[in-house]
């Protein structure tokens, strides 16, 4: 059995792979704001890496973002601690970035980005697809 550390490298590895046009692929811890695995094609600074993980803290739990789930929270009468935002894709000038929540472990966010021509259905079925195998990562 392979410990959570070996899994996400594994987790990261496998949406590089399996993930159609992948060029970049990582795992966000969101309890720590960390960066616990990242594979990519290119080079990037380290800064950037570095941002990554407090950017998708921001898009998944920014105070603007936790305050709306409160108010929807609330006005449904829902009095669990289950965020709302569970996939967000995000499209740039080149780029498509997608952003899942691991079902399993709702600290764990995978980030997978490709060529914005990336086909969106093979996107989200293909990343889906491999988080779905691991439980911990």
């Amino acid at each position: 059995m392979q410990n959570m550390s070996d899994q996400i490298v594994h987790v990261v590895k496998r949406l590089r792979q399996e993930v159609p046009d992948c060029l970049a692929s990582g795992i966000v811890d969101m309890a720590t704001g960390m960066l616990l695995a990242v594979e990519t094609t290119d080079n990037h600074p380290s800064e950037v890496l570095d941002l990554l993980a407090g950017a998708t803290l921001d898009l998944f739990q920014g105070r603007t973002v936790l305050t709306i789930e409160d108010i929807f929270k609330e006005r449904r009468g829902v009095t669990s601690s289950e965020h709302y935002f569970q996939e967000i894709l995000v499209n740039s000038a080149n780029l498509t970035h997608l952003f899942i929540r691991n079902n399993q472990n709702e600290d764990i966010v995978a980030v997978v980005v490709c060529p914005k021509s990336v086909n969106i259905g093979m996107l989200f079925a293909s990343t889906r697809r491999v988080l779905k195998s691991y439980t911990a990562a």
